[in-house]
């Protein structure tokens, strides 16, 4: 089993999260995605996120009619903040026969080197980078392989998606429309649950 690991708060997760997802599927060889929610990223404000267990929900709601996209709670059970190297531990003694790849957008690549045991998860592990918007030139989304820290790191082809779970909530705390922005069962989700200040229906 190779399994594509998309680590994000998915606060709320919404379409340009699936377009990636689906990608990742179509153009890496992995058997399935993971979307990771990520209860505390230590680089995120914590006062900013809806509880874990309704971001779980969303996702799982979400991914409902693909089986081979899965939300996974693995790291509700870990030590807060959570750190993409403690949840690779746990979840290779939990799959010891698979083989994982984390997703990440180009974003996390150039911080890469913050990261708790950066080195380790990319031996271990290795990455599949997907684009974020930029100024042009400023990177090659071409598919192969860079070594900025002398690893090899797969750059994905990938659809750039500037969609963002700021703006989202935003928005929601607004009253403004997120259609097509968000996948319906996320909406429906967020309207039962009254999330981010959701003020008004679309």
């Amino acid at each position: 089993m190779k399994v594509g690991l998309y680590f994000g708060s998915f606060n709320p997760i919404h379409t340009g999260h699936l377009i990636i997802g689906q990608h990742m599927l179509s153009h890496h060889g992995l058997d399935e995605v993971w979307f990771v929610v990520t209860p505390h990223n230590p680089m995120k404000q914590a006062a900013d996120l809806a509880p874990e267990s309704d971001r779980l929900e969303m996702v799982q709601r979400v991914v409902a009619d693909n089986p081979r996209l899965k939300a996974e709670d693995a790291e509700f059970g870990l030590p807060r903040p959570n750190y993409t190297a403690h949840t690779m531990d746990f979840l290779r003694h939990r799959h010891p026969e698979w083989e994982f790849r984390i997703i990440i957008g180009e974003d996390n690549l150039r911080t890469l080197q913050q990261w708790a045991r950066w080195r380790e998860l990319v031996d271990g592990a290795g990455f599949l980078v997907y684009p974020r918007a930029r100024s042009e030139g400023e990177f090659d989304s071409t598919e192969g392989t860079v070594a900025p820290d002398g690893e090899r790191i797969v750059l994905s082809p990938a659809p750039i998606i500037s969609i963002s779970s700021t703006y989202l909530r935003t928005a929601l705390a607004n009253g403004d429309s997120a259609r097509y922005l968000l996948p319906d069962a996320a909406a429906e989700y967020i309207r039962e649950k009254a999330l981010y200040g959701f003020t008004a229906a679309d």
